[in-house]
Protein backbone atom coordinates (compact mmCIF):
# COMPACT_ATOMS: atom_id res chain seq x y z
CA UNK A 1 0.00 0.00 0.00
CA UNK A 2 1.42 3.34 -0.72
CA UNK A 3 1.22 5.53 1.89
CA UNK A 4 0.01 9.69 0.48
CA UNK A 5 2.27 12.02 1.45
CA UNK A 6 0.29 15.21 1.67
CA UNK A 7 -3.37 16.33 2.30
CA UNK A 8 -5.73 15.98 -0.15
CA UNK A 9 -8.14 18.62 -0.95
CA UNK A 10 -11.79 17.17 -0.96
CA UNK A 11 -13.23 20.88 -2.20
CA UNK A 12 -13.29 20.17 -6.04
CA UNK A 13 -13.97 17.09 -7.76
CA UNK A 14 -16.79 14.98 -8.10
CA UNK A 15 -18.93 14.57 -5.67
CA UNK A 16 -19.31 10.53 -5.69
CA UNK A 17 -15.91 10.55 -5.92
CA UNK A 18 -14.83 12.57 -3.01
CA UNK A 19 -17.08 10.46 -1.09
CA UNK A 20 -15.54 7.46 -2.61
CA UNK A 21 -11.95 8.39 -2.19
CA UNK A 22 -12.25 9.20 1.56
CA UNK A 23 -14.97 6.48 2.82
CA UNK A 24 -13.01 3.08 1.55
CA UNK A 25 -10.15 3.26 3.52
CA UNK A 26 -12.35 4.25 6.73
CA UNK A 27 -14.86 1.66 5.85
CA UNK A 28 -11.69 -1.04 5.92
CA UNK A 29 -10.78 0.55 9.34
CA UNK A 30 -14.72 -0.03 10.91
CA UNK A 31 -14.05 -3.72 9.42
CA UNK A 32 -10.80 -4.09 11.41
CA UNK A 33 -12.35 -2.79 14.16
CA UNK A 34 -15.29 -5.06 14.00
CA UNK A 35 -13.01 -7.99 14.01
CA UNK A 36 -11.41 -7.28 16.85
CA UNK A 37 -14.06 -6.89 18.79
CA UNK A 38 -16.13 -9.11 17.57
CA UNK A 39 -13.19 -11.87 18.54
CA UNK A 40 -12.85 -10.41 21.68
CA UNK A 41 -16.47 -11.31 22.32
CA UNK A 42 -16.06 -14.83 21.03
CA UNK A 43 -13.18 -15.77 22.93
CA UNK A 44 -14.47 -14.55 25.92
CA UNK A 45 -17.80 -16.86 24.96
CA UNK A 46 -15.39 -19.61 24.83
CA UNK A 47 -14.15 -19.13 28.63
CA UNK A 48 -17.57 -18.80 30.10
CA UNK A 49 -20.69 -16.53 29.90
CA UNK A 50 -19.52 -14.72 33.02
CA UNK A 51 -16.33 -13.24 31.01
CA UNK A 52 -18.49 -12.53 28.17
CA UNK A 53 -20.61 -10.23 30.01
CA UNK A 54 -17.77 -8.84 31.95
CA UNK A 55 -16.16 -8.06 28.73
CA UNK A 56 -19.46 -6.52 27.11
CA UNK A 57 -20.05 -4.39 30.34
CA UNK A 58 -15.98 -3.22 30.76
CA UNK A 59 -16.04 -1.95 27.72
CA UNK A 60 -18.75 0.75 28.56
CA UNK A 61 -16.65 1.76 31.23
CA UNK A 62 -13.67 2.08 28.61
CA UNK A 63 -15.36 3.83 26.00
CA UNK A 64 -16.51 6.59 29.08
CA UNK A 65 -12.68 6.78 29.88
CA UNK A 66 -11.45 7.27 26.11
CA UNK A 67 -14.21 10.22 26.02
CA UNK A 68 -11.92 12.69 25.81
CA UNK A 69 -9.86 11.47 23.30
CA UNK A 70 -12.58 11.22 20.64
CA UNK A 71 -13.87 14.84 21.93
CA UNK A 72 -10.40 16.02 21.09
CA UNK A 73 -10.47 14.28 18.03
CA UNK A 74 -13.87 15.91 16.14
CA UNK A 75 -12.25 18.92 17.52
CA UNK A 76 -9.16 18.50 15.54
CA UNK A 77 -11.31 17.16 12.96
CA UNK A 78 -13.79 20.05 12.27
CA UNK A 79 -10.68 22.70 12.49
CA UNK A 80 -7.81 20.70 10.81
CA UNK A 81 -10.34 20.22 8.04
CA UNK A 82 -11.16 23.91 7.93
CA UNK A 83 -7.51 24.96 7.72
CA UNK A 84 -6.43 22.41 4.82
CA UNK A 85 -10.02 23.48 3.15
CA UNK A 86 -8.80 26.86 3.24
CA UNK A 87 -5.14 25.64 1.75
CA UNK A 88 -3.64 26.93 5.49
CA UNK A 89 -1.25 23.40 5.89
CA UNK A 90 0.74 25.58 8.82
CA UNK A 91 -2.16 26.36 10.35
CA UNK A 92 -3.38 22.38 10.16
CA UNK A 93 0.15 21.52 11.55
CA UNK A 94 0.09 23.65 14.32
CA UNK A 95 -3.27 22.55 15.47
CA UNK A 96 -2.64 19.19 15.34
CA UNK A 97 0.69 19.46 17.41
CA UNK A 98 -1.55 20.92 20.09
CA UNK A 99 -4.04 18.21 19.94
CA UNK A 100 -1.80 15.42 20.42
CA UNK A 101 0.17 17.54 23.23
CA UNK A 102 -3.54 18.39 25.30
CA UNK A 103 -4.56 14.53 24.40
CA UNK A 104 -1.85 13.17 26.29
CA UNK A 105 -1.71 15.14 29.27
CA UNK A 106 -5.69 14.20 29.46
CA UNK A 107 -4.63 10.50 29.09
CA UNK A 108 -1.89 10.55 32.14
CA UNK A 109 -4.39 12.10 34.44
CA UNK A 110 -7.25 9.49 33.79
CA UNK A 111 -4.87 6.48 34.20
CA UNK A 112 -4.12 7.27 37.94
CA UNK A 113 -7.96 6.14 39.36
CA UNK A 114 -8.02 3.57 36.87
CA UNK A 115 -5.27 1.82 38.08
CA UNK A 116 -5.74 2.84 42.11
CA UNK A 117 -9.73 2.46 42.18
CA UNK A 118 -10.89 -0.05 40.27
CA UNK A 119 -12.90 -1.50 42.82
CA UNK A 120 -14.80 1.49 43.51
CA UNK A 121 -15.50 2.32 39.99
CA UNK A 122 -16.60 -1.12 39.27
CA UNK A 123 -18.89 -0.62 42.33
CA UNK A 124 -20.31 2.53 41.13
CA UNK A 125 -21.22 0.98 37.71
CA UNK A 126 -23.39 -1.50 39.45
CA UNK A 127 -21.78 -4.57 38.16
CA UNK A 128 -23.38 -7.92 39.43
CA UNK A 129 -21.37 -9.26 41.91
CA UNK A 130 -20.18 -12.07 40.61
CA UNK A 131 -18.19 -10.57 37.41
CA UNK A 132 -16.72 -8.06 39.08
CA UNK A 133 -13.27 -9.15 39.90
CA UNK A 134 -13.33 -9.87 36.21
CA UNK A 135 -14.43 -6.43 35.08
CA UNK A 136 -11.61 -4.68 38.15
CA UNK A 137 -8.81 -6.93 36.39
CA UNK A 138 -9.84 -5.61 32.65
CA UNK A 139 -10.49 -2.31 34.03
CA UNK A 140 -6.64 -1.84 35.72
CA UNK A 141 -4.93 -3.40 32.50
CA UNK A 142 -6.78 -1.06 30.19
CA UNK A 143 -5.99 1.86 32.23
CA UNK A 144 -2.11 1.01 31.52
CA UNK A 145 -2.61 1.18 27.56
CA UNK A 146 -4.87 4.81 28.12
CA UNK A 147 -1.83 6.85 26.89
CA UNK A 148 -0.77 4.85 23.90
CA UNK A 149 -4.75 4.38 23.00
CA UNK A 150 -4.84 8.43 23.39
CA UNK A 151 -2.12 9.24 20.82
CA UNK A 152 -3.11 6.65 18.57
CA UNK A 153 -6.86 7.91 18.37
CA UNK A 154 -5.44 11.46 18.01
CA UNK A 155 -2.83 11.04 15.57
CA UNK A 156 -5.60 8.79 13.24
CA UNK A 157 -7.98 11.91 13.33
CA UNK A 158 -5.31 14.36 11.78
CA UNK A 159 -4.80 11.97 9.17
CA UNK A 160 -7.97 11.35 8.43
CA UNK A 161 -8.70 15.45 8.75
CA UNK A 162 -6.36 15.83 5.80
CA UNK A 163 -7.38 13.34 3.75
CA UNK A 164 -4.01 11.25 4.42
CA UNK A 165 -6.94 8.12 5.25
CA UNK A 166 -3.87 5.39 3.67
CA UNK A 167 -2.05 6.43 6.73
CA UNK A 168 -4.58 5.01 9.68
CA UNK A 169 -5.94 2.24 7.74
CA UNK A 170 -1.98 0.88 7.61
CA UNK A 171 -1.48 1.53 11.30
CA UNK A 172 -4.98 -0.05 12.30
CA UNK A 173 -4.26 -3.16 10.15
CA UNK A 174 -0.99 -4.06 12.17
CA UNK A 175 -2.88 -3.27 15.13
CA UNK A 176 -5.88 -5.41 14.22
CA UNK A 177 -3.82 -8.55 13.67
CA UNK A 178 -1.89 -7.96 16.65
CA UNK A 179 -5.33 -7.73 18.74
CA UNK A 180 -6.61 -10.57 17.06
CA UNK A 181 -3.16 -12.91 17.21
CA UNK A 182 -3.03 -11.82 20.74
CA UNK A 183 -6.53 -13.12 22.16
CA UNK A 184 -5.81 -16.55 21.28
CA UNK A 185 -2.44 -16.75 22.22
CA UNK A 186 -2.34 -15.20 25.23
CA UNK A 187 -5.77 -16.13 26.65
CA UNK A 188 -5.22 -20.09 25.41
CA UNK A 189 -1.58 -20.12 24.62
CA UNK A 190 0.90 -20.56 21.85
CA UNK A 191 3.34 -23.48 22.22
CA UNK A 192 5.57 -23.52 25.35
CA UNK A 193 3.19 -20.64 26.76
CA UNK A 194 0.34 -21.71 28.60
CA UNK A 195 -1.78 -18.48 28.20
CA UNK A 196 -2.72 -16.48 31.15
CA UNK A 197 -6.85 -16.96 30.52
CA UNK A 198 -9.06 -13.84 30.53
CA UNK A 199 -6.67 -11.15 30.97
CA UNK A 200 -5.08 -12.28 27.63
CA UNK A 201 -8.09 -9.82 25.98
CA UNK A 202 -7.04 -7.48 27.73
CA UNK A 203 -3.20 -7.57 27.82
CA UNK A 204 -3.80 -7.98 23.94
CA UNK A 205 -5.42 -4.73 23.43
CA UNK A 206 -2.77 -2.91 25.13
CA UNK A 207 -0.47 -4.28 23.46
CA UNK A 208 -1.53 -3.29 20.29
CA UNK A 209 -2.52 0.32 21.05
CA UNK A 210 1.28 0.59 21.69
CA UNK A 211 2.93 -0.50 18.54
CA UNK A 212 -0.43 1.45 16.63
CA UNK A 213 1.02 4.97 18.31
CA UNK A 214 4.46 4.01 17.59
CA UNK A 215 3.45 3.20 13.90
CA UNK A 216 2.03 6.67 13.97
CA UNK A 217 4.51 8.38 15.34
CA UNK A 218 6.75 7.03 12.98
CA UNK A 219 4.66 8.26 9.94
CA UNK A 220 4.84 11.49 11.46
CA UNK A 221 8.90 11.92 10.61
CA UNK A 222 7.33 11.79 6.92
CA UNK A 223 8.15 14.91 4.75
CA UNK A 224 5.60 16.93 5.41
CA UNK A 225 5.25 16.13 9.20
CA UNK A 226 8.50 16.51 10.03
CA UNK A 227 8.43 20.01 11.76
CA UNK A 228 5.71 18.46 14.07
CA UNK A 229 9.74 17.46 15.82
CA UNK A 230 11.51 19.79 14.65
CA UNK A 231 9.53 22.38 16.17
CA UNK A 232 8.88 23.35 19.78
CA UNK A 233 6.15 21.64 21.76
CA UNK A 234 4.55 24.61 23.71
CA UNK A 235 1.37 24.62 24.58
CA UNK A 236 -0.86 27.39 22.74
CA UNK A 237 -3.64 28.01 25.00
CA UNK A 238 -6.12 29.73 22.80
CA UNK A 239 -5.71 26.71 19.95
CA UNK A 240 -6.54 23.93 22.96
CA UNK A 241 -9.45 26.55 24.08
CA UNK A 242 -10.85 26.20 20.51
CA UNK A 243 -10.26 22.69 20.50
CA UNK A 244 -11.80 22.45 23.97
CA UNK A 245 -14.73 24.88 22.61
CA UNK A 246 -15.40 22.20 20.06
CA UNK A 247 -14.99 19.02 22.21
CA UNK A 248 -16.68 19.46 24.90
CA UNK A 249 -20.13 19.17 23.70
CA UNK A 250 -18.75 16.22 21.76
CA UNK A 251 -17.31 15.10 25.33
CA UNK A 252 -20.55 15.42 26.86
CA UNK A 253 -22.20 13.52 24.49
CA UNK A 254 -20.23 10.53 24.68
CA UNK A 255 -20.20 10.67 28.41
CA UNK A 256 -23.92 10.84 28.04
CA UNK A 257 -24.02 8.12 25.63
CA UNK A 258 -21.20 5.58 27.30
CA UNK A 259 -22.87 6.35 30.88
CA UNK A 260 -26.66 5.84 29.67
CA UNK A 261 -25.38 2.64 28.55
CA UNK A 262 -24.07 1.16 31.62
CA UNK A 263 -27.78 2.06 33.23
CA UNK A 264 -29.11 -0.15 30.56
CA UNK A 265 -26.72 -2.88 31.83
CA UNK A 266 -27.80 -1.98 35.29
CA UNK A 267 -31.24 -2.27 34.35
CA UNK A 268 -30.45 -5.89 32.74
CA UNK A 269 -27.93 -6.62 35.65
CA UNK A 270 -31.34 -6.19 37.93
CA UNK A 271 -33.65 -8.85 36.27
CA UNK A 272 -32.31 -11.77 39.11
CA UNK A 273 -31.76 -14.93 37.46
CA UNK A 274 -32.05 -13.13 33.41
CA UNK A 275 -29.73 -10.83 34.51
CA UNK A 276 -26.64 -12.91 33.09
CA UNK A 277 -28.02 -14.06 29.82
CA UNK A 278 -29.58 -10.83 29.18
CA UNK A 279 -26.31 -9.23 29.95
CA UNK A 280 -24.26 -11.47 27.63
CA UNK A 281 -26.89 -10.99 24.97
CA UNK A 282 -26.72 -7.36 24.71
CA UNK A 283 -23.01 -7.71 24.57
CA UNK A 284 -23.02 -10.17 21.51
CA UNK A 285 -25.75 -8.27 20.12
CA UNK A 286 -23.77 -5.34 20.34
CA UNK A 287 -20.54 -6.37 18.32
CA UNK A 288 -22.84 -8.52 15.78
CA UNK A 289 -25.03 -5.25 15.32
CA UNK A 290 -20.89 -3.58 15.04
CA UNK A 291 -21.67 -5.36 11.41
CA UNK A 292 -23.81 -2.29 10.32
CA UNK A 293 -22.29 0.31 11.78
CA UNK A 294 -19.55 -0.29 9.90
CA UNK A 295 -20.69 1.35 6.72
CA UNK A 296 -22.65 4.10 8.68
CA UNK A 297 -19.82 5.13 10.83
CA UNK A 298 -17.47 5.13 8.38
CA UNK A 299 -19.74 7.58 5.94
CA UNK A 300 -19.93 9.58 9.37
CA UNK A 301 -16.19 9.81 9.87
CA UNK A 302 -15.72 11.05 5.98
CA UNK A 303 -18.59 13.36 5.66
CA UNK A 304 -16.84 15.30 8.64
CA UNK A 305 -13.92 15.34 6.62
CA UNK A 306 -15.62 16.67 3.71
CA UNK A 307 -18.13 18.89 5.34
CA UNK A 308 -15.16 20.79 7.07
CA UNK A 309 -13.02 21.15 4.20
CA UNK A 310 -15.66 22.81 2.19
CA UNK A 311 -16.79 24.59 4.62
CA UNK A 312 -13.01 26.40 4.84
CA UNK A 313 -13.41 26.59 1.15
CA UNK A 314 -16.62 29.06 1.70
CA UNK A 315 -18.71 26.54 -0.32
CA UNK A 316 -21.54 25.56 1.81
CA UNK A 317 -23.82 24.66 -0.69
CA UNK A 318 -21.36 21.53 -1.98
CA UNK A 319 -21.30 20.86 2.03
CA UNK A 320 -25.58 20.07 2.39
CA UNK A 321 -25.21 18.34 -0.75
CA UNK A 322 -22.12 16.02 0.38
CA UNK A 323 -24.06 15.46 3.59
CA UNK A 324 -27.12 14.57 2.02
CA UNK A 325 -25.49 12.32 -0.46
CA UNK A 326 -23.59 11.00 2.29
CA UNK A 327 -26.42 10.35 4.15
CA UNK A 328 -28.61 8.56 1.57
CA UNK A 329 -26.18 6.22 1.02
CA UNK A 330 -25.96 4.94 4.32
CA UNK A 331 -29.40 4.45 4.90
CA UNK A 332 -29.39 2.03 1.80
CA UNK A 333 -26.78 0.20 2.53
CA UNK A 334 -27.70 -0.31 6.37
CA UNK A 335 -31.12 -0.96 5.21
CA UNK A 336 -30.11 -4.05 3.02
CA UNK A 337 -27.85 -5.19 5.47
CA UNK A 338 -30.43 -4.87 8.54
CA UNK A 339 -32.74 -6.63 6.08
CA UNK A 340 -30.08 -9.56 5.89
CA UNK A 341 -29.38 -9.96 9.81
CA UNK A 342 -33.17 -9.92 11.03
CA UNK A 343 -34.42 -12.55 8.72
CA UNK A 344 -31.44 -14.72 10.12
CA UNK A 345 -31.03 -13.79 13.63
CA UNK A 346 -30.42 -17.26 15.44
CA UNK A 347 -27.92 -17.99 12.86
CA UNK A 348 -26.21 -14.66 13.69
CA UNK A 349 -26.39 -15.12 17.20
CA UNK A 350 -25.13 -18.62 17.15
CA UNK A 351 -22.23 -17.71 15.85
CA UNK A 352 -21.15 -16.45 19.40
CA UNK A 353 -22.57 -18.28 21.82
CA UNK A 354 -23.34 -21.69 22.67
CA UNK A 355 -25.98 -21.42 25.82
CA UNK A 356 -29.70 -21.64 24.93
CA UNK A 357 -30.66 -18.66 27.19
CA UNK A 358 -28.39 -16.46 25.87
CA UNK A 359 -29.43 -17.34 22.22
CA UNK A 360 -32.60 -16.67 23.02
CA UNK A 361 -31.88 -13.43 24.21
CA UNK A 362 -29.62 -12.26 21.48
CA UNK A 363 -31.73 -13.20 18.50
CA UNK A 364 -34.52 -11.15 20.15
CA UNK A 365 -32.06 -8.67 20.90
CA UNK A 366 -31.26 -8.72 16.88
CA UNK A 367 -34.51 -9.00 15.38
CA UNK A 368 -36.00 -5.57 17.38
CA UNK A 369 -33.05 -3.66 16.54
CA UNK A 370 -32.73 -4.01 13.13
CA UNK A 371 -35.95 -2.49 12.71
CA UNK A 372 -33.74 1.21 13.70
CA UNK A 373 -31.04 1.00 11.77
CA UNK A 374 -31.78 2.95 8.82
CA UNK A 375 -32.42 5.83 11.73
CA UNK A 376 -29.21 4.89 13.44
CA UNK A 377 -27.62 5.32 9.59
CA UNK A 378 -29.48 8.66 9.43
CA UNK A 379 -28.28 9.97 12.62
CA UNK A 380 -24.60 8.87 12.68
CA UNK A 381 -23.73 10.10 9.04
CA UNK A 382 -25.50 13.78 9.75
CA UNK A 383 -24.62 14.00 12.79
CA UNK A 384 -21.16 13.24 11.14
CA UNK A 385 -21.63 16.46 8.67
CA UNK A 386 -23.16 18.66 11.51
CA UNK A 387 -19.93 18.09 13.84
CA UNK A 388 -17.13 18.48 10.86
CA UNK A 389 -18.78 21.62 10.54
CA UNK A 390 -18.78 22.45 14.11
CA UNK A 391 -22.33 21.74 15.39
CA UNK A 392 -21.34 19.81 18.08
CA UNK A 393 -23.61 21.22 20.46
CA UNK A 394 -26.71 20.40 18.01
CA UNK A 395 -25.34 16.68 18.34
CA UNK A 396 -25.09 17.26 21.70
CA UNK A 397 -28.67 18.29 22.61
CA UNK A 398 -29.65 15.50 19.81
CA UNK A 399 -28.04 12.40 21.71
CA UNK A 400 -28.41 13.36 25.33
CA UNK A 401 -32.55 13.58 24.44
CA UNK A 402 -32.98 10.32 22.80
CA UNK A 403 -30.76 8.08 25.02
CA UNK A 404 -31.68 10.27 28.64
CA UNK A 405 -35.21 11.73 27.78
CA UNK A 406 -36.72 8.73 25.70
CA UNK A 407 -34.35 5.55 25.69
CA UNK A 408 -33.32 4.90 29.69
CA UNK A 409 -37.27 6.26 31.21
CA UNK A 410 -38.71 3.32 28.62
CA UNK A 411 -36.06 0.98 29.83
CA UNK A 412 -37.16 1.31 33.18
CA UNK A 413 -40.65 1.45 32.78
CA UNK A 414 -40.98 -1.21 29.82
CA UNK A 415 -38.15 -3.88 32.10
CA UNK A 416 -38.49 -3.21 35.57
CA UNK A 417 -42.16 -1.44 36.06
CA UNK A 418 -44.32 -3.49 33.44
CA UNK A 419 -42.23 -6.73 33.68
CA UNK A 420 -41.14 -6.81 29.98
CA UNK A 421 -37.65 -7.95 31.36
CA UNK A 422 -34.79 -7.65 28.11
CA UNK A 423 -37.99 -7.47 25.56
CA UNK A 424 -38.61 -3.93 27.22
CA UNK A 425 -34.97 -2.74 26.67
CA UNK A 426 -34.78 -3.75 23.57
CA UNK A 427 -38.24 -2.01 22.42
CA UNK A 428 -37.13 1.27 24.37
CA UNK A 429 -33.53 1.38 22.54
CA UNK A 430 -35.30 1.17 18.65
CA UNK A 431 -37.88 3.81 19.73
CA UNK A 432 -35.45 6.65 20.87
CA UNK A 433 -33.17 5.20 18.12
CA UNK A 434 -35.65 6.21 15.61
CA UNK A 435 -36.47 9.68 17.63
CA UNK A 436 -32.89 10.21 17.40
CA UNK A 437 -32.65 10.35 13.60
CA UNK A 438 -35.13 12.18 12.97
CA UNK A 439 -34.02 15.06 15.33
CA UNK A 440 -30.77 14.67 13.24
CA UNK A 441 -32.55 15.18 9.89
CA UNK A 442 -34.33 18.03 11.28
CA UNK A 443 -31.06 19.76 12.72
CA UNK A 444 -29.15 19.49 9.61
CA UNK A 445 -32.12 20.56 7.74
CA UNK A 446 -32.39 23.75 9.28
CA UNK A 447 -28.79 24.78 8.01
CA UNK A 448 -27.52 27.01 11.16
CA UNK A 449 -24.19 24.96 10.80
CA UNK A 450 -23.15 27.23 7.67
CA UNK A 451 -22.76 29.78 9.67
CA UNK A 452 -20.86 28.59 12.45
CA UNK A 453 -17.10 29.56 12.83
CA UNK A 454 -14.43 27.26 14.24
CA UNK A 455 -11.17 29.46 14.18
Amino acid sequence: MKLVDQPINMTVGNLWGNIWQLSWPIFLIMILNFFVGFTDIYVAGLINPEVQAAVGFVGQIYFLIIIAANAISIGTIAMVSRAVGSNDYQRALEISKQSLIFSAVIAIGLTIPGLFFPEEIISIAGFPPNIREISQTFLKIFSLALGPTYILIISNAVFRATGEVKKPLFTMFIVSVINIIGDFALVFGVFSFNGIGYMGIAFSTALASTIGMGINLLLFTLRRWRSLYTSPWSISSDTVKKIINLGWPAALVQFAWNAGSIVLYNILGRLGAASIPALASISNGLRIEAIIYLPAFALNMAASVLVGQNLGARNADRAEKLGWKIASSGVAITSLMALIIFTQAESFASLVTNDQAVLEDTTSYLKFNMLSEPFMALSAVLGGSLQGAGDTRGVMWVIIIAMWFIRLPLAYIFALILGYGATGVWAAMITSMMVQGMLMALRFHKGHWKKLKVD
